[in-house]
């Protein structure tokens, strides 16, 4: 899973990624001082892993991941090129989903971009630019398709489909914003248009509003927005998640305590990234290696299998499968959960749920 984290220049958005990767991206108090995308691999946090490693003794644990793609700032006109315009789309059109970082702190030692913090005028900013550059592709595909209409008429849906889109754009709405059925939805996606891409807002605010950050104006006005476009909203801190990511697993509980917040900017980050783009975890564990993999919720039993190696869904037989709350119960014993009968069979239509502990048969 790809993250492209986003901003207007020293918003705080590289300072984020530093803290949350360790990746050392270049944090100056000056535009453009990102050229190239910095990533960095981040291993999403599951407390079950622990739990079914201690149990089974592995040799090996492994994480599922997301990569963070710090992006370049972005400035007003990138769409026709102005700044680094035409690198950051085209960086923004590899990503899942977007991580908009949003300045909700005033600091007079921290120059802004346009002279004054105004979250909505940043966002709106950001997305016009979006919403120009999907314009040109577009207007592109509308010439096109009405071109081979004449030879095929069985295009007029994607024509009205497409003129549809345009209009939204043209009032200055992102093509997330649209009401649609899932033909249009499906070919919508299809188009990989920039402003369709699931958002977070991610509102950094200063260390003082960390545990009182939904009080925050500007974090209000976020969050007012951000309702108005289905995206949702994660209130951090970078100058405090860049103090956490120097510290150990222990003192990072107990540094958290003392601000009075239960878990770090990353770890909502990642819950918010999973929610949005509707994921879930699945877990295989043995004393070999206990692992999580993620898939799109409602993914069946061989896509699942798929995930590990394609010969386990080209010759797919069934998963034998157990929820990791009932493992749990019967103490990681395997022979005890199958007496009482919790563990289940499951042919090739059983969709895999959150926390699914699977065994998968195969045949090639």
């Amino acid at each position: 899973m790809k993250l492209g984290i986003v901003g207007l220049p020293n918003v705080g958005k590289s300072t984020l990624f530093n803290a949350i990767t360790k990746a050392g991206a270049e944090a100056a108090n000056y535009p453009f001082c990102t050229i190239e995308p910095n990533v960095g691999v981040v291993a999403v946090p599951d407390e079950r892993l622990r739990v079914l490693t201690e149990m089974y003794k592995a040799k090996k644990t492994v994480h599922t991941t997301i990569e963070f793609y710090d992006i370049a700032g972005l400035v007003k006109g990138a769409s026709k090129g102005e700044g680094l315009g035409n690198k950051f789309l085209g960086h923004i059109r590899e990503v899942a989903a977007i991580v908009h970082v949003v300045r909700c702190f005033d600091d007079p030692n921290v120059v802004h971009v346009d002279g004054k913090v105004n979250p909505l005028s940043d966002i709106e900013t950001i997305n016009m630019e979006l919403i120009l550059s999907d314009m040109e592709v577009v207007e592109r595909r509308i010439q096109r398709t009405q071109k081979n209409l004449k030879g095929d008429k069985s295009l007029q849906g994607e024509l009205d489909i497409l003129h549809k889109v345009m209009e939204t754009l043209e009032k200055g709405l992102s093509a997330r914003t649209m009401e649609m059925n899932d033909e249009e939805e499906a070919y919508v996606r299809s188009l990989d248009l920039l402003s369709y891409k699931p958002i977070i807002y991610a509102a950094n605010v200063s260390e003082q509003e960390i545990a009182s950050g939904s009080e925050n104006e500007y974090v209000k006005q976020v969050k007012e927005f951000a309702e108005t476009e289905g995206s949702e909203v994660v209130v951090i801190c970078a100058k405090v998640e860049a103090e956490i990511s120097e510290l150990e697993e222990d003192e990072k509980a107990m540094f958290l305590e003392e601000l009075g917040i239960n878990e770090s900017g990353l770890d909502k980050l990642i819950k918010s990234s999973y929610h949005l783009l509707d994921l879930i975890s699945y877990l295989t564990a043995g004393e070999p290696e206990v692992r999580a993999w993620t898939i799109k919720r409602g993914t069946k039993a061989p896509g699942a299998a798929g995930k590990i190696h394609t010969d386990f869904e080209k010759g797919f037989i069934r998963a034998e499968t157990i929820a990791y709350d009932k493992l749990i119960e019967c103490g990681g014993n395997l022979a005890t959960a199958k007496e009482k009968g919790l563990i289940r069979s499951e042919g090739k239509e059983y969709e895999v749920k959150d926390g699914d502990v699977i065994h998968f048969l195969f045949n090639v």
